[in-house]
């Protein structure tokens, strides 16, 4: 796979990935899950950017300048700091047939999220070596991405778990 190929790709994974979080948000009733998908939606849209920015100076110009792939989402030192908060008031769980569609939004965003993880993990391997430090960011950022969404998939089917964190326990 030559660069070209590699952005033109990604940038469909991203945008797959961005349009599902903003339908996600739109559809979403709990103000929660609401803000949760409207954060992820902005996140892949800075990401999706910063790749058709790199395209285009690749076709431009057949060089790329360094450029720091943007992200919203705080360090995982804050996330884990976030998540010990949120472990000390956890959500009510989700009762299944509810008609809460946030756990449907969130299983099939782990599955985009997978699959994008994956897509990036075999182009880093398949590309130039000197072409891999523009993805091998994206790698970082996207396994972020992945334990957000499973963070919340717990958090609403009550696992008992935020984060890797237990909320409760059942020993006396």
């Amino acid at each position: 796979m030559d660069l070209s190929q590699a952005l033109a790709k990604a940038i469909e994974y991203e945008r797959q990935v961005r349009d599902h979080y903003a339908k996600s948000s739109r559809l979403t009733e709990d103000p929660h899950g609401k803000r949760i998908f409207a954060i992820l939606a902005r996140e892949e849209q800075g990401h999706l950017e910063h790749l058709e920015s790199r395209l285009e100076e690749w076709v431009r110009t057949g060089a790329l300048s360094p450029m720091e792939v943007p992200t919203i989402l705080p360090p995982a030192a804050q996330i884990e700091a976030e998540a010990l908060k949120a472990a000390a008031a956890p959500r009510p769980p989700t009762v299944p047939g509810s008609g809460m569609p946030e756990l449907d939004f969130l299983k099939e965003a782990l599955d985009l999220e997978r699959r994008t993880c994956g897509f990036y993990q075999a182009m880093v391997a398949e590309l130039e070596p000197r072409h891999r430090p523009l993805f091998d960011r994206f790698m970082d950022i996207e396994d972020g991405h992945l334990t957000i969404v499973q963070a919340e998939i717990d958090a609403l089917v009550g696992h008992g778990h935020w984060f890797d964190f237990m909320e409760f326990t059942l020993e006396g």
